[in-house]
């Protein structure tokens, strides 16, 4: 049989999520692999070092489409920080949703130590930049330094938070995964409600009016 000429980033994602899920466990070799699906190996290496590589472009995938989504939407593009990434997570987790079997084969044995999987490496670097353009309403802070720690702060919780929901779903045994949309709904609330800056601005402003009587009163 002819080996097949044109293959895809996407056609070997596919051949490989397959793969895994007929076997429970990644092919032995990119020969093995690309005999099997019928292609020469030197296609796989037009898109892929190694598997550990296009497993974690997987991830990156969901994100991708996840995010194409929201941007599509009208509605999206008028909504606060707080509602964007509602949405967000609602998305992305039907795109997880739509390949759970594979989600849980990847990670569902390794999730008590999802902080340092390699394998979610490609969507950590573009979850934090979709927070980072989030617009999130900060405290202003007047020192470089500091407003680089702030930043850093609010990725990597929110990152942590990710993960977090992200267990929560795997170990989800409710009708459409219900229980993880309360979840979700409640979380993100709490997250903003901790870095909600109009109570801090309001003590900020008041200590600065106090401070100001005390020198005028001086």
């Amino acid at each position: 049989m002819a080996k097949k000429k044109t293959i895809s980033q996407s056609d070997l994602i596919n051949f490989y999520m397959d793969y895994v899920l007929m076997h429970d466990h990644k092919p032995k070799s990119v020969y093995a692999f690309a005999k099997e699906n019928n292609f020469e190996e030197s296609k796989f290496y037009e898109f892929f070092g190694s598997f550990e590589a296009l497993e974690q472009s997987i991830f990156k995938i969901f994100f991708n489409n996840t995010h194409a989504t929201l941007e599509k939407s009208e509605d999206y593009q008028s909504f606060d920080a707080r509602n964007k990434l509602l949405s967000f997570y609602y998305t992305f987790f039907e795109n997880l949703t739509a390949n759970r079997s594979y989600v849980v084969h990847a990670i569902g044995n390794q999730k008590e130590s999802m902080k340092s999987l390699k394998t979610l490496s490609h969507l950590k670097k573009n979850f934090n930049n979709y927070i980072e353009h989030l617009d999130i309403n900060l405290i202003d802070i007047q020192q470089d330094q500091l407003q680089k720690i702030q930043n850093r702060g609010i990725k990597e919780s929110a990152w942590f938070q990710l993960l977090v929901t992200m267990k929560f779903w795997l170990d989800d045994t409710s009708p459409s995964f219900e229980k993880t949309d309360i979840f979700i709904e409640k979380s993100v609330k709490a997250s903003f409600d901790l870095i909600d800056t109009t109570p801090l601005k309001s003590i900020i402003d008041l200590g600065k009016f106090l401070f100001k009587e005390k020198m005028h009163q001086n």
